[in-house]
């Protein structure tokens, strides 16, 4: 089932500030929390609609990620932007439900694990036609012992005393009241009679990961690829976070990339350039020809049209662009020296056929003209 726009969910417009953002939040929250709707399916469901897109548009990163790429770019494969810190869980919102709920539900509040984010450089190659890595991420998985629960088997699981099974402390000081997580439990509501020896009541363990990451065409250097659930593991069998995967492009001995656009410079001889010709140029399809009109000067670009690389979005490829260079000879012998010297005064006073030359004399003439004034 495709996914709802997340402005249209919380009912505004795509260019609304933070303030109309979370007060949309605020009276959509309201109606749908769960303690209001008591086990309304329909609601829960919208409940965690208006959640989510809560999150994303109030932060700038991943809402300039879901304007550019869509739902695309939260999904496994999809691109993120940004933070990777707390995507995902209620915790980011315990400030909007204290407001509105005294204090947020009773109930006993779940730990996340966190996300993680590793780095990984593939080469131009790599990232114009897409690929598959194999990586090893160290992290946090459920203990294999106790299965994530924290207690050796039979162990009894009681409710916390101090929190009441809520997780949380409140203390009221005057007109003041402050929440913190409480320091007996550490957030999980419940006391375990007989933690696990081998992870210590956590109910998770350091472990390596081996994951092999599909890496789609068209990706650029700062793209994301989140890979939904392959974080930490969260406390006492919580949910896992996610790994985003943060793309980097290695430079590339040929071309420079900007956008979906190559670029890249060919050098041509200087007869060639006076003369014309045709030459072959390199392309991600491979080689193709390149006609070169007589007299091209340095620095003449060349389009060419669809041989750049593919949109992710569109699909619809950019162009190469080849910036010619006209290389002067080297390590002459005395022939090849007379036979210049022979050209150069041929060329003399033939302002037609040395443009550029003429032009710059021209422009020195009139500067100095103008100075002795």
């Amino acid at each position: 089932m495709a996914k709802k726009d997340y402005y249209e969910v919380l009912g505004i417009q795509k260019g609304a500030d933070e303030k109309e953002i979370k007060r949309a939040y605020k009276r959509l929250a309201m109606k749908y929390h769960p303690d209001r709707t008591k086990g309304d399916k329909e609601s829960e469901e919208k409940f965690k609609e208006v959640n989510e897109a809560y999150e994303i548009l109030t932060d700038k990163e991943k809402r300039a990620a879901y304007d550019q790429y869509g739902h695309a770019a939260f999904e496994q494969g999809g691109f993120g932007g940004g933070g990777f810190g707390g995507f995902g869980g209620f915790g980011g919102f315990e400030d909007i439900f204290s407001e509105m709920f005294g204090g947020g539900s009773r109930q006993q509040r779940v730990v996340r694990g966190d996300d993680l984010r590793y780095d990984i450089e593939i080469s131009l190659e790599e990232a114009v036609k897409g690929t598959t890595k194999d990586i090893q991420i160290n992290t946090l998985v459920a203990c294999d012992h106790c299965h994530g629960s924290g207690a050796e088997k039979d162990s009894k699981t009681e409710t916390c005393q101090t929190c009441h099974g809520s997780g949380r402390i409140r203390r009221q000081q005057g007109f003041f009241v402050t929440e913190q997580t409480c320091p007996n439990c550490h957030g999980s509501g419940k006391k375990i009679e007989n933690p696990c020896k081998k992870c210590h009541g956590d109910g998770r363990m350091q472990k390596k990961k081996n994951l092999s990451v599909k890496i789609p065409a068209g990706v650029d250097t700062g793209n994301q690829l989140r890979l939904s659930g392959e974080g930490a593991a969260g406390e006492q069998g919580a949910p896992a976070g996610d790994l985003y995967v943060v793309i980097h492009v290695k430079p590339h001995h040929i071309f420079e990339r900007d956008g979906s656009n190559l670029y890249c410079e060919v050098p041509i001889s200087f007869s060639m350039a006076a003369l014309g010709g045709e030459i072959e140029v390199p392309t991600l399809d491979g080689r193709v020809k390149l006609k070169i009109p007589e007299g091209t000067q340095t620095g003449k670009l060349f389009r060419m049209r669809g041989k750049g690389i593919a949109a992710i979005r569109t699909g619809y490829a950019g162009d190469l662009i080849c910036k010619i260079i006209v290389e002067t000879p080297v390590k002459l012998n005395e022939e090849q020296k007379e036979l210049l010297r022979q050209l150069e005064q041929s060329l003399e006073g033939q302002s037609k056929q040395r443009p550029k030359s003429s032009s710059f004399l021209d422009g020195v003439k009139k500067f100095f003209d103008n100075l002795g004034k």
